[in-house]
C-alpha cells in the first residue's frame, strides 16, 4: 500500500472518547490487509443510560446558549472537518477499505452538511405568526423547540458523512445526541466528533457508544425522543416498530434495489463511465448505487461494450493516495454475502461481461466490478440488494418498459436516468418511483445537495434527511394563539344562533378571495 494508514497511537486516542466500560472488546479488522486493526472497546446498557442522562443535562444549555452561538460552533466545525481532511480520509479508508477519492465524498458531504444546516437552522426553524381562524381575532404564532435527544443508529459503509449529514441539523435544531457507531465505523465517527468538540462542542451533547444491536442498539433506540436509523430494510423495520411502541418519532433510510435508465440519444462511452461510477462507489456498499441497468435497445449495442470495457480498466487495489478507482469489500461477510449472489448467477446460466471473480492476490475483501446479462428471475442478484460491486444490464424496448421494469421492486430509494436531452430524461425521472433520481448522474447530484431532501419511498424508508424536512424532523412545532378580543365570540346557544350567518358569510369570502 502507498500512504500510511492511521496512526495507532492516535487510534488509541480517539478510542477513549467512548462511552465504554463494560470491559468487553470486539475485533476490528483493516480490509485492506485483513490483519487486526484495534480491539474496540464495548459499551453496556448503563453506559447507554448515563451517556443520555448527560446528554440531556448538556442539550438544556446548548438550547439556552441561542441560536447564534450554535452556528458559530458549527462553522468552527466546518472548518476544523476540512483542516483534518487528512486525518479523516486515512479513518474512513483504513475502516472501510475504499478508495481516496471515494473517502474524500465523505469529507466533502459531511462538512456540507455542516454548514447547510448552521446557517439555515436560523430560517427553517424561526417561526413565527400564521393566519388565524377568524380575521384579527385570533392570531396564532408557531415556535420550534428541539426534540430533545435524538438517538442515532448509523452503518459501517459510509461512516463519516451518513453520521454527520444527521447529527448536524439533530445539533443545529438545538438537540443532544446519543449515537450508536457500528464497529467497523467507530473511528471516523470518533474523529469527526473529535472536531466538533475542539470547535466548542460540549462533548456530553454527542455521546457514541459501541456493542451488538440486540442490546445497546435497542438501549440506544429506547433512549432517544427521535429515533434516526440508516441500515437494511428487515433491520429498519424492528427499529420503527420499537420506536413506535413508544409514541416516539423516526425517519430510517433504508435497502435499494436501485435501477438506472439509459436512453437511446446518449454518448456511450460518456454515459459507461457514469454508470460504472453509479454502480461501483464503495465496492457497491452504498445504499443508493446501482445494481441493475435498463438499456434501450437502439444504444445497448454501443454501451453494453463500453460498460463492459469500462469496468475492466478500472484500477483495483489497496493505496492510501488517489491512484486507484475501486477498493475492495469492508468485511468478511461482505465477502462471503457478494461472492454468493454472483457463484449462485453463475450455477444458473449467467453471462459475465466483467469481473465475477474474488481477488485474495490483492487483499483479502477483495472482489471484482461485476457486470451480468442474462440475470434471470430466480437468481439472488435479481431481486434481492447484493450490497456489493454487481450489476445486472437488461435490455428493453422503450422508455416505457424501462419505467416499468425500473419500479418493479419493493424499493424506491434512488434512481438514474442517462440521456442527451435532458427535457426527455426528466420526464423519464419524474416516472421512476423511487426518493430521489437523478438525471446524467448516478447519485451524487441527489446526495450531494443539501438543500434538497432525500429518502425512499416503499421499503426503502420513511422520513427525509438534508433540506429544510431534515431539519425539521427534530423539532417539535408549538402553537401559541391569541384571541385579540376584537370580537367577543359565542359561548351560548343563544349568541351561536346570532353569529352562524355572519360566520357563513365569512367562509365563503374568504373562499372567494382564495385566502387560505
Amino acid at each position: 500500500m502507498s500512504g500510511s494508514t492511521i496512526e495507532r497511537a492516535a487510534l488509541a486516542d480517539l478510542v477513549r472518547d467512548l462511552t465504554a466500560t463494560s470491559g468487553d472488546t470486539a475485533r476490528v479488522i483493516a480490509p485492506f490487509t485483513g490483519e487486526l486493526l484495534h480491539e474496540l472497546p464495548l459499551s453496556s446498557v448503563q453506559d447507554v443510560a448515563d451517556a443520555t442522562a448527560a446528554a440531556r443535562v448538556a442539550q438544556a444549555a446548548w438550547w439556552s446558549a441561542g441560536e447564534a452561538h450554535r452556528r458559530s460552533v458549527l462553522l468552527r466545525a466546518h472548518d476544523l472537518l476540512l483542516e483534518r481532511r487528512e486525518e479523516l480520509l486515512d479513518a474512513v479508508q483504513t475502516e472501510t477499505g475504499k478508495t481516496r477519492g471515494q473517502a474524500f465524498e465523505e469529507v466533502f458531504n459531511a462538512a456540507n452538511s455542516t454548514r447547510y444546516n448552521a446557517l439555515s437552522a436560523r430560517r427553517v426553524l424561526r417561526g413565527g405568526r400564521r393566519r388565524g381562524g377568524i380575521p384579527f381575532v385570533f392570531s396564532p404564532r408557531v415556535h420550534y423547540t428541539p426534540k430533545g435527544v435524538v438517538a442515532v443508529v448509523t452503518p459501517w459503509n459510509y461512516p463519516l458523512s451518513l453520521a454527520v449529514m444527521d447529527i448536524a441539523p439533530a445539533l443545529a435544531a438545538g438537540n443532544g445526541v446519543i449515537q450508536k457507531a457500528d464497529n467497523q465505523g467507530a473511528i471516523s465517527i470518533l474523529a469527526a466528533r473529535r472536531a466538533f468538540i475542539d470547535a466548542g462542542l460540549p462533548a456530553a451533547l454527542w455521546a457514541v457508544v459501541t456493542g451488538d444491536g440486540a442490546t445497546i442498539g435497542n438501549a440506544v433506540v429506547d433512549a432517544g425522543d427521535y429515533v434516526v436509523f440508516t441500515g437494511s430494510t428487515a433491520t429498519g423495520r424492528r427499529v420503527a416498530e420499537r420506536a413506535a411502541g413508544r409514541l416516539v418519532g423516526s425517519s430510517m433510510e433504508l435497502g435499494g434495489k436501485n435501477a438506472a435508465i439509459v436512453l437511446d440519444d446518449i454518448d456511450p462511452v460518456k454515459t459507461a463511465a457514469a454508470v460504472a461510477n453509479f454502480s461501483f462507489t464503495a465496492s457497491g456498499q452504498l445504499c443508493v448505487s446501482a445494481e441493475r441497468i435498463y438499456v434501450l435497445k437502439g444504444v445497448a449495442d454501443t454501451f453494453i461494450p463500453a460498460l463492459a470495457a469500462r469496468v475492466q480498466s478500472l484500477r483495483i487495489g489497496p493505496a492510501f493516495d488517489y491512484s486507484t478507482d475501486f477498493g475492495s469489500l469492508a468485511t468478511a461477510q461482505q465477502l462471503e454475502n457478494v461472492m454468493a449472489h454472483i457463484d449462485d448467477a453463475k450455477k444458473k446460466g449467467v453471462t459475465v461481461l466483467a469481473g465475477g471473480n474474488a481477488r485474495p492476490d490483492i487483499g483479502p475483501y477483495f472482489v471484482e466490478p461485476t457486470v451480468l446479462t442474462d440475470v434471470t428471475p430466480d437468481m439472488k442478484c435479481a431481486t434481492a440488494e447484493t450490497f456489493g460491486p454487481v450489476v445486472s444490464v437488461v435490455v428493453v424496448d422503450d422508455e416505457d418498459a424501462a419505467i416499468a421494469a425500473a419500479n418493479d421492486t419493493e424499493y424506491g430509494l434512488n434512481g438514474a436516468v442517462f440521456g442527451r436531452t435532458r427535457a426527455r430524461a426528466r420526464r423519464v425521472a419524474r416516472r421512476m418511483a423511487a426518493g430521489t433520481v437523478n438525471v446524467n448522474e448516478g447519485y451524487r447530484a441527489s446526495f450531494g445537495s443539501m438543500d434538497a431532501p432525500m429518502g425512499g419511498v416503499k421499503q426503502s424508508g420513511l422520513g427525509r434527511r438534508n433540506g429544510p424536512e431534515g431539519l425539521l424532523r427534530f423539532a417539535e412545532a408549538h402553537t401559541v394563539a391569541d384571541n385579540t378580543g376584537l370580537l367577543t365570540l359565542p359561548t351560548s346557544g343563544a349568541e351561536w344562533a346570532k353569529m352562524v350567518s355572519p360566520m357563513l358569510l365569512l367562509l365563503r369570502i374568504e373562499k372567494a378571495i382564495r385566502r387560505r
